[in-house]
Formats: C-alpha cells, structure tokens, sequence
C-alpha cells in the first residue's frame, strides 16, 4: 500500500470502522453476520457488484471468530 493509498484510507476508515471490524464478542458476531445476510440479498450471487468483495471479507471476519469461539458439533 503506498502512502498516498493510505492517506486516501485513513480519510475514510472512520465511515466504514463501525461497519466491518474483527468481532471479540458474540454480539458483535451476530452485528457481521446480519450484515453480511444484507449484502448477500442485495448482491446475491453477482461476482462483479461493487459490493461483492465486502461479501468475501466479511466471510473471512465471520469464518475467524467461528473457528476461535465455536464448538464443532461431533457426528
């Protein structure tokens, strides 16, 4: 990332830091995941919406916690 991207970043982090964050807690969890039912009714299965790479990293976010604070089920 050059400096200029991240003086482009900085200025419009504050915007978007309420919205897509590492989630700690459950309930923050549970904010992602509601988001992330939003986007994929909005965006559905179109790859090239502008808002699809959201989608992605918002599944990353979601995938982290899952794995950190979810028991697997045993068969």
């Amino acid at each position: 990332m050059t400096l200029t991207q991240i003086e482009k970043t900085k200025s419009v982090w504050p915007i978007f830091s309420d919205t897509l964050y590492v989630a700690h807690t459950e309930d923050e969890y549970k904010e992602l995941v509601s988001l992330l039912d939003t986007l994929i009714d909005e965006v559905g299965e179109d790859e090239s919406h502008p808002l699809a790479s959201l989608m992605e990293v918002l599944g990353v976010l979601i995938k982290r916690y899952e794995d950190d604070n979810v028991e697997e089920l045993s068969a």
